[in-house]
């Protein structure tokens, strides 16, 4: 077993390596990502806390209390989860402890002495609520849900969760243990990268299977939604008398993925499929550019010059003020050549209102000659005009 803690241990630090990759499974948020393009909406709504997310760009769409903190519920599953997945191996033979059999409230039944597979366990804490099944998968990875826990917070941490407090890994009410809806989907959308969480999530309907006694149980997921809304992905629901009624629920329609998640909500299943089609209606995602796009500067008869995006550039937009945006470059270095490979040469950005939506740096791809009478800066802002 201390081995099995070292592992995830060296899990979280290499966590911590990759906190300035974007794009990838692993990501560090540091603050919110929301350019007040979309801050707030009078949506009539029953939750005391809600958001809508963009989950390619995780800019803020529609916001109510979104960083109150809350009692979470069984919604904390979701990071039980994605542990799970990150630091065991699904074919994992758990045998069930005497604690995690214990556990009340929302179970899968585990009797002590059983033995499941994880990615079984997994599966039953997410679609079930299983409150046992995420105390033994706890235990599984870390030795006990204490260390487990640890693990939880500092997961939470790098994900950019930083208003969240874990004291346990199903929810189970506990006045330190608390979330917001804004961290909430921060972790949804990290999961969502992970194809066996997605997976898992979408299921309406399952069976997992004991090793030992051997049978299989049936499982349907709490997630009505799954039923009622046709582009669902999941995520998961929770439910206590202090959290009151949460969902934090994901949906794809026409390839653009949206999160929303609602807390203390009588109608939440009602409240989030509102939250989603509305972002689906009037809202967008517009692409400028992917990491490593290149934008050829070249003049005819003269040596080729490029420059390329470092960083993907996407803004999520109300549809109305497409026709608004500006892009614009902004030089950290004078036009004047020779220019050297890799050297950044400035910043692309994306602009509406005379407000900076967003933004990403702009490197020479390699060496550009001296030419005599050549404006680099305008020849760009051409490019970026159409011209």
């Amino acid at each position: 077993m201390r081995r099995k803690w070292t592992q995830a241990w060296l899990c979280v630090l290499i966590a911590m390596i990759g906190l300035g990759i974007n794009g990838g499974p692993v990501f560090a948020q540091t603050e919110e990502i929301n350019h007040g393009l979309i801050a707030s909406h009078s949506i009539n709504i029953s939750a005391d806390a809600a958001i809508l997310m963009d989950a390619a760009t995780g800019e803020t769409l529609y916001d109510k209390n979104a960083h109150k903190q809350r009692p979470p519920a069984s919604t904390t599953k979701i990071l039980t989860a994605i542990l799970g997945l990150e630091l065991g191996g699904p074919d994992e033979l758990v045998v069930v402890s005497e604690k995690a059999a214990a556990v009340g409230e929302s179970t899968i039944h585990l009797d002590p002495g059983e033995k499941i597979l994880l990615y079984e366990l997994i599966t039953g804490a997410m679609v079930k609520s299983g409150n046992d099944a995420c105390v033994a998968i706890g235990e599984q990875i870390a030795g006990n849900e204490e260390d487990f826990v640890r693990l939880m917070n500092q997961k939470a941490f790098l994900i950019g969760a930083r208003n969240t407090h874990f004291v346990n890994t199903n929810g189970l009410p506990n006045k330190n243990h608390y979330s917001t809806a804004y961290d909430l989907a921060l972790m949804a959308r990290y999961g969502l990268q992970l194809p066996a969480f997605t997976s898992i999530t979408r299921l309406k309907e399952t069976e997992i299977h004991f090793i030992e006694p051997d049978f299989f149980m049936n499982l349907r997921n709490t997630n009505k939604l799954l039923w009622n809304y046709p582009y669902t992905d999941g995520v998961k629901t929770g439910t206590t008398t202090a959290a009151g009624k949460c969902l934090v629920a994901a949906a794809t329609k026409d390839g653009r993925q949206l999160i929303a998640v609602v807390l203390h909500a009588p109608n939440r299943f009602g409240d989030a499929q509102k939250l989603l089609e509305w972002g689906f209606s009037e809202t967008e995602t517009l692409n400028f550019a992917q990491a490593g796009d290149v934008v050829d500067v070249s003049r005819e008869g003269s040596e080729p010059v490029k420059a390329f995006v470092q960083q993907p550039l996407q803004v999520s937009i109300l549809k109305k003020d497409k026709e608004k945006i500006e892009k614009r470059i902004q030089w950290t270095r004078d036009s004047r050549l020779p220019m050297d490979g890799g050297e950044e040469i400035g910043v692309y950005e994306v602009w509406l209102n005379e407000k900076k939506l967003d933004s990403t740096p702009l490197y020479v791809e390699s060496r550009a000659k001296i030419i005599d009478g050549w404006d680099l800066k305008g020849r760009l802002s051409n490019l970026l005009e159409g011209k």
